[in-house]
């Protein structure tokens, strides 16, 4: 996949004699034929997580990792396979649940928050980390193949995002099935993103002894929109806009926490790409046992050591000479990139790249 980051486009054809392009000339070059369905024989790709993974894993390499002269399109998968695939992961679900323990409820909350029988895994949850460890083997190769000069990072970056990002989206749609079964449930089993530990201490605060179930509820719920706050979200704002936000903070979870496919895949780029790529370098230890610190400069504080990250940006934003339009379409993106896998709002970086995302996009 890295070798695809960077999307190389075809040379542009020579004009036409009469000097207007048609409109085959102006069309995107052609992305990879669907993948056709890959025969079984007579196994059954829901007997087992082994057989479901080795009839699923094509599906997903070519979603995810397959070279496209489009990084914001994942290749298709065929039809008749999209079924398949579908009907796989129903089987499974389907015969795991008859065996899954039913989890037990907390007194005095709503069913979202209860416990889950440590004696066994909730159907799908095999099939959930397996997914967890796939995205973080993609992104890791994407780590991997990030170019050594810093003026490059960034040109490489973006379009590995928008490229992995793309196919992680498809997955979802792919795997609906594992939201609406397994996560949608964990999430019920107050084992999402945020959790009844999370804000207990802070509502418990605030709770009388008279107080009713429904006004503990009410707080919860107040609780969950502080937090929400923090990601952008403003009173008023619909239905939509408050999903794409709670993905935000989904995706900056731990990793102990169930999410959404998409926020599982964003929650990985952010650990295996982005946050290698922000820490700054460790100082070197002198021979005395100190750490060495860079030699000051004019200022009156000697300067810190950058990340490779922030590094890049400040030579994007600063270089002379550029093409000012893609400069800033590059922050912008990356911005959003950001944002998207779970980089909180106060961070340097963000306060820095934010104002470049398209007012349309904020």
């Amino acid at each position: 996949m890295p070798a695809e980051c960077t999307v190389k486009r075809p040379s542009p054809a020579p004009p036409p004699a009469n000097g207007h392009a048609s409109a085959s000339d102006r069309q995107p070059a052609p992305g990879p034929p669907p993948l056709p369905n890959p025969s079984t024989g007579s196994a059954n790709p829901s007997a087992s997580l082994h057989a479901l993974w080795g009839y699923l894993h094509p599906a997903l390499d070519h979603i995810v990792r397959a070279p496209t002269n489009n990084p914001s399109k994942a290749p298709a998968i065929d039809v008749s396979y999209h079924m398949g695939v579908h009907t796989a992961v129903y089987n499974y679900f389907t015969a795991q649940s008859d065996s899954s323990p039913a989890p037990t409820g907390l007194a005095g909350f709503p069913a979202r928050f209860s416990i889950q029988n440590d004696k066994g895994k909730a159907s799908g949850a095999d099939l959930y980390e397996q997914l967890d460890r796939y995205y973080a083997d993609v992104a890791r190769e994407i780590f991997l193949g990030a170019p050594a000069d810093d003026s490059s990072l960034i040109h490489y970056l973006v379009p590995c995002f928008n490229r992995y990002s793309a196919g992680t989206q498809s997955v979802s749609r792919l795997l609906n099935y594992v939201n609406r079964h397994y996560v949608k449930r964990a999430i019920d089993e107050d084992r999402g993103w945020l959790r009844l530990a999370d804000v207990l201490d802070a509502v418990a605060r605030t709770i009388r002894e008279d107080d009713t179930r429904e006004k503990v509820q009410k707080r919860l719920r107040e609780r969950r929109t502080e937090e929400l706050k923090k990601w952008g979200y403003r009173e008023g704002d619909p239905p939509a806009r408050v999903a794409q936000i709670e993905s935000y903070a989904e995706a900056a979870s731990a990793p102990d926490r169930v999410v959404s496919l998409t926020a599982v895949a964003y929650r990985q780029f952010r650990i295996e790409v982005i946050e290698p790529l922000l820490a700054a370098p460790k100082l070197k230890a002198s021979k005395g046992g100190k750490k060495k610190r860079p030699p000051p400069t004019n200022s009156e504080k000697p300067p810190l050591p950058r990340g490779r990250l922030a590094r890049a940006v400040k030579e994007l934003l600063e270089s002379k000479g550029g093409d000012e339009e893609e400069t800033r379409r590059l922050a912008g993106e990356l911005a959003i990139a950001l944002r998207t896998v779970g980089i909180k709002v106060d961070h340097p970086l963000r306060k820095k790249l934010d104002k470049y995302i398209p007012p349309e996009q904020r």
